[in-house]
């Protein structure tokens, strides 16, 4: 089944091996992603206050796009995905958001919420399966010791998002040990990296960002793997190095032994 695909901006520039890792093995997967045509930007941030409608009108755009192509929406950014199901939700919810949100567009067909919008580790969840998963790897990272640093964004809020346990989440712990590595559980790894403080107070971002890998590291993390391009710069920007950051995905083209056949 060939998914409707938002990339969302930084996939398109400093997340691009997020995105081109992601692509390639969801082809080996058997889930391949067809990029939605005339997107953009989903904002970045979800507008908390209900009278910002223009802020939402991207998103509804290509969620509208995506329930003529099947109903379902596959991003990798955690940013991405954290606004599109908020914004869904509230086109599902808000009588009020959802009638000035069609006013304004004046689609074909007026949108309720109809698509469902899926984080791509949800379809290696819940459509591949981890077991599945375990027999298409075909270099597994054995002895390789993994910290899966969640930050915010995918976790909460937990009842709008449904992402996963937002206090003790597993499933990148899972994706670890479908590839072969062990996962390394630590304290921080649901905590916010610094986040959107990053521009306005780079000295608390980077303190935040070291306390995350100082305490993966003394866990005995050797790597941390994310699904965040703001968490990944701020783990590798504006800390000491000591831990290496990847994107999953990069792990997962890996695994796959997607890397050598384009060596």
């Amino acid at each position: 089944m060939t998914y409707p695909y938002f990339p969302g901006c930084t996939l398109k520039t400093k997340g691009a091996e997020l995105d081109a890792c992601g692509r390639k093995a969801a082809e080996a997967l058997g889930f391949p992603l067809e990029e939605i045509p005339d997107w953009q930007c989903c904002g970045a941030v979800y507008p908390l206050a209900k009278d910002e409608i223009a802020t939402r009108l991207s998103s509804v755009r290509a969620l509208a796009a995506s329930r003529e192509q099947g109903g379902k929406l596959v991003t990798l950014c955690s940013a991405c995905y954290h606004v599109l199901k908020r914004v869904n939700g509230d086109m599902r919810n808000d009588d009020d958001i959802r009638r000035k949100v069609n006013n304004y567009l004046e689609l074909e067909l007026p949108y309720f919420g109809e698509t469902k919008v899926l984080h791509y580790l949800e379809v290696l969840r819940d459509t591949v399966g981890w077991d599945e998963l375990k027999k298409k790897v075909t270099k597994p990272l054995t002895g390789r010791k993994i910290g899966a640093y969640y930050g915010c964004l995918l976790l909460r809020p937990s009842r709008e998002l449904g992402f996963d346990d937002p206090e003790n989440p597993s499933i990148i712990e899972d994706f670890i040990r479908a590839i072969g590595a062990e996962p390394v559980i630590y304290a921080m790894r649901n905590e916010c990296c610094g986040g959107y403080t990053t521009m306005e107070n780079n000295t608390y971002a980077a303190k935040q960002a070291q306390k995350i890998v100082d305490n993966a590291r003394n866990c005995g993390a050797e790597m941390l793997i994310t699904a965040c391009p703001l968490c990944m710069y701020n783990l590798t920007k504006n800390t000491d190095g000591s831990v290496p950051v990847k994107y999953f995905t990069e792990l997962l083209a890996e695994a796959l032994g997607l890397e050598e056949q384009n060596g």
